[in-house]
């Protein structure tokens, strides 16, 4: 058990070190610690995911898309899943060879067995025999622009029971948003974004209420909260979804509404929602 300050009980110290969370002497910096306060706070979140799914049947299986360095999987691993012993499993899926190959070498080192990284792409790993054809928990940290989107259409194929996303820099919407203003400034609602900053912070907004919408329409149901305050991180928007097999008409339309009165119909495939 760790007697440092600002680290939870039976986490592994060798972890965090070969994380480069903690210096080889133990030591926790500044940037250490608001990382891993960030990574502790979506555990809280996620942690009750993983019981509910738990409860239900015998083993859980979690993907972490845009997995990168594995902070997430491998905390979520260290603290829930090594003391299950009963054929869970952490996916990481991750399109740079170099860090799953860094990840599969750490998680043998600390005889990590329930966790496997693979290097897919989104489309690569829906098909993927070396994943299973469903999964319970779905979870995409900070996946830049579109992989949020992968993401979470990586879940919908795998009909997750929870799906869980913090985005990050979601410039496409912005791009399409700049590229149909003129023809969008005939609608008085477009000064809303008709300045570049704004077009920018509304691109951002509009692309998680899209994302909100169509996880809406395959039957989830959403809340979306911050992940940590302002301090720590500018992008701390966190999405939870929850299938629940809920009305889905109205989300789906008001999804084609939206895209249809901002200019974005050329997204339509992007928040893709099963025909009414």
């Amino acid at each position: 058990m760790s007697s440092i300050p600002d680290i939870r009980p039976g986490q592994s110290i060798e972890l965090l070190k070969e994380l480069h969370i903690l210096t080889r002497d133990g030591k926790l910096n500044q940037d250490s610690r608001r990382k891993l306060k960030q990574v502790y706070h979506l555990y809280q979140f996620i942690e009750r995911l993983l019981q509910d799914v738990k409860a239900a049947q015998d083993a859980v299986t979690l993907v972490d898309h845009g997995a990168g360095k594995s902070y997430l999987g491998f905390i979520l691993y260290d603290l829930y899943f090594k003391k299950l012993n009963d054929g869970s499993h952490v996916y990481g899926i991750e399109t740079r060879p170099e860090l799953v190959a860094s990840s599969q070498a750490l998680a043998r080192r600390l005889g990590f067995d329930g966790m496997t990284f693979l290097n897919l792409s989104v489309a690569e790993s829906i098909t993927s025999p070396s994943l299973p054809r469903q999964v319970d928990v779905v979870t995409a940290l900070h996946a830049c622009n579109t992989a949020t989107d992968d993401a979470i259409r990586f879940a919908l194929e795998k009909r997750a029971r929870y799906i869980v996303v913090v985005p990050c820099c979601q410039a496409e919407v912005a791009a399409a948003l700049r590229q149909n203003k003129a023809r969008a400034l005939a609608d008085p609602l477009a000064e809303i974004w008709r300045h570049p900053l704004h077009t920018r912070e509304f691109g951002s907004q509009i692309t998680n209420v899209l994302r909100c919408l169509q996880l809406e329409a395959h039957g989830y149901q959403v809340s979306v909260t911050e992940l940590v305050g302002w301090e720590h991180s500018m992008k701390n928007e966190l999405i939870i979804a929850q299938y629940k097999n809920l009305p889905r008409r109205k989300a789906a339309e008001r999804l084609n509404e939206i895209l249809e009165r901002i200019g974005l119909q050329a997204l339509r495939d992007r928040f893709f929602v099963p025909a009414l």
